[in-house]
């Protein structure tokens, strides 16, 4: 949750060795666009956006639910309008 809104985690099924080897490709993704934006090379930054994508995907934070069960994916929606309402009602200011 950030700021009050919910996003995905990663696939806790993930090897740690593969969703590091990911995570370090996410940031190197980001760090491309970022040149990118910043050159005004559009092309250079729709690659890399594709690369965040990509990555996101395969981390499990994109793209088809990894869980099983028939919860629903709550991706970017405010804590306080779902069903996880009282939870979030129940947490420290500071956050969780």
């Amino acid at each position: 949750m950030v700021r009050g809104r919910l996003w995905r985690r990663a696939d806790p099924a993930l090897p740690e060795e593969r969703r590091r080897e990911l995570v370090a490709e996410l940031m190197a993704a980001r760090r491309a666009k970022g040149v990118a934006l910043r050159a005004g090379d559009r092309d250079g930054a729709a690659a890399a956006r594709e690369r965040v994508q990509t990555t996101k995907e395969a981390l499990g934070e994109r793209g088809p639910v990894w869980w099983s069960g028939s919860e629903p994916d709550l991706t970017g929606r405010m804590a306080r309008t779902t069903g996880y309402a009282d939870w979030f009602a129940a947490l420290p200011a500071d956050g969780p």
